[in-house]
């Protein structure tokens, strides 16, 4: 499959790009434990079909010492024990966010409590934005039709 779009040669995509890698650096660095944000990428991704962000974050998470057992779980994480109650709760959090045209008032305040018992003020804002930012990168990647298979981890580094 080739890609629509190259959008790491467009000088448009590349502008828009710096900004969001900034702010993406921003999240990377909050409290948020690296394996939950790595998680939650991943189910976002599944969620949405983005095959090259699935890609990336499979690899990310096994690069950085995810067990095979838990990057494998994801998509079934309410069925699986491997996950602690604050990953379950951001994964819910996650599937919500992304979902929020399945549901008229978008995240439930049960699902909003539940992180909240989890995550202080500063790490469910760093949740929201990462979950933001990878439904934003997602649907970059699938109308642009970006291949997946070829991501080296620490790529974005």
């Amino acid at each position: 499959m080739d890609a629509r779009l190259n959008l790491f040669t467009n000088p448009t995509v590349g502008r828009t790009l710096k900004h969001l890698m900034a702010a993406g650096k921003a999240v990377k660095e909050s409290t948020v434990p690296a394996a939950t944000q790595e998680l939650v990428a991943l189910r976002v991704s599944q969620i949405n079909g983005c095959a090259v962000c699935i890609d990336m974050h499979t690899k990310e998470a096994a690069h950085a010492g995810e067990t095979p057992v838990r990057i494998n779980l994801v998509a079934a994480w309410r069925e699986a024990t491997v996950y602690t109650e604050a990953e379950r709760a951001a994964l819910e959090l996650a599937e919500e966010g992304t979902r929020i045209a399945d549901a008229a008032s978008g995240v439930p305040d049960d699902v909003w409590e539940r992180a909240a018992l989890h995550y202080d003020e500063e790490q469910l804002a760093a949740l929201v934005l990462h979950i933001g930012f990878m439904n934003l990168a997602n649907r970059l990647n699938a109308i642009t039709r970006q291949p997946a298979g070829d991501y080296v981890p620490g790529r974005f580094h």
